[in-house]
């Protein structure tokens, strides 16, 4: 018989009943370090008080209006955002996909708008993953996600991450965009060498194209800074996020400059739910403790401690571990070993973590980590690799 919630996930056998900090605790009582974060969902933490301060209050006031009204969260957001970022105006959704999917609307509108209709293909770099819509699915390719449910729409020619000369080769008078993760998530945790980046926003600007970057994963402060793109200096024409922007609540937002935008009028998009008052209650807070003076410095301080801290496993575990990889506190760990068995260790030892493709175990921890955090977590990985070792 189908079990009453729809069997779409492999589920662990865990139920969690409350969470604090960078800890999770199951209805057994049990503790657990959090370095998965909801799949870099909690930014900041498990019941943030200032998060649940301001949750309660905005819960008090109002729930849900809809989008035939102004929202005055999402304009104070959005205003925040636009002082933080290279965009000029954003529409905000539920989830990443979403806003994903908003994205891809507008980067076609735009060259509609502008007189070039024929340019409707996106180029995707390998390993990409966007969410599991029936466009964002087509956009990866990969089989596990896209077995029987095709036709796909034929939008996207992929190329190889990180890989400009292939890219290149790509560009047809059809092309609309280039459409990157600066940092691989789902793909193996990957960031993208600096010069990459800034050679497509040159491509972009030669060929007519919009630079659309998912950074629903890397942003909001992962990489140490707001958004991983900022490492290299240049600017997307679109970007979608979400994940962190609501440190647990659902949301996301696609940001778009003024020319990407410009065919985004009237009755062109729209949702029921995104950006209602609760959502943007949250958001808000989020971003007021992201901007509080020396917090992303901080990201990056803690993220070079655990990686310091991951090179040196990897060097005492050769057979388990092969090396580490990432930005800031958005690692990986390239496993010898398959990277199912260490994630089950590591959890039967007290410490979660998240795969991710190429044999890699994400190290995704709260923003909010400390020392003592990152001490445990070495700990734990230590003896756990020491037993598969063994």
């Amino acid at each position: 018989m189908i079990p009453v919630v729809m069997p779409t996930y492999s589920r662990i056998d865990v139920v969690f009943e409350r969470g604090e900090g960078c800890f999770l605790y199951d209805t057994t009582g049990r503790r657990f370090l959090d370095f998965t974060s909801g799949i870099a969902v909690n930014a900041l933490g498990h019941a943030h008080p200032y998060l649940v301060e301001k949750l309660t209050e905005q819960a008090h006031k109002l729930w849900h209006t809809s989008n035939l009204f102004r929202v005055a969260g999402q304009e104070k957001l959005a205003s925040r955002l636009r002082e933080l970022t290279f965009a000029d105006t954003m529409f905000f959704t539920n989830s990443g996909v979403e806003a994903w999917e908003c994205g891809v609307k507008l980067v076609r509108k735009y060259h509609y708008e502008t007189g070039h209709p024929e340019k409707t293909r996106f180029i995707v770099a390998g390993g990409n993953f966007h969410g599991r819509t029936m466009t964002a699915i087509a956009a990866s390719g990969q089989d596990k996600m896209v077995k029987g449910f095709g036709p796909l729409l034929d939008a996207f020619d992929r190329v190889a991450y990180d890989n400009l000369n292939e890219l290149r080769a790509a560009i047809t008078p059809e092309t609309a965009a280039i459409l990157v993760e600066p940092i691989l998530g789902e793909g193996g945790m990957r960031p993208a060498s600096l010069d990459y980046l800034r050679a497509l926003r040159v491509l972009c600007d030669e060929y007519g194209l919009l630079l659309y970057f998912d950074e629903i994963q890397s942003g909001m402060g992962r990489s140490g800074k707001l958004f991983a793109h900022e490492w290299a200096g240049i600017t997307p024409d679109v970007m979608c996020i979400a994940k962190g922007i609501g440190g647990g609540f659902p949301l996301g937002a696609c940001l778009a400059t003024e020319k990407a935008a410009q065919g985004m009028v009237a009755g062109t998009h729209g949702s029921t739910f995104g950006g209602n008052p609760l959502a943007m209650a949250v958001g808000n807070a989020v971003l007021d403790v992201m901007t509080q003076p020396g917090f992303l410095d901080n990201v990056i301080a803690k993220g070079a401690l655990l990686q310091g801290k991951l090179e040196d496993l990897v060097a005492r575990h050769p057979t388990v571990l092969d090396s580490v990889r990432g930005k800031g506190l958005i690692l990986g760990v390239k496993c010898v070993t398959p990277v199912g068995d260490l994630v089950t260790a590591l959890r039967d030892n007290g410490m979660l973590v998240v795969s991710a493709a190429d044999n890699v175990v994400r190290i995704l921890p709260p923003l909010i980590v400390g020392e003592a955090e990152i001490n445990e977590a070495v700990a734990i990985l230590d003896r756990t690799c020491a037993a598969l070792a063994a």
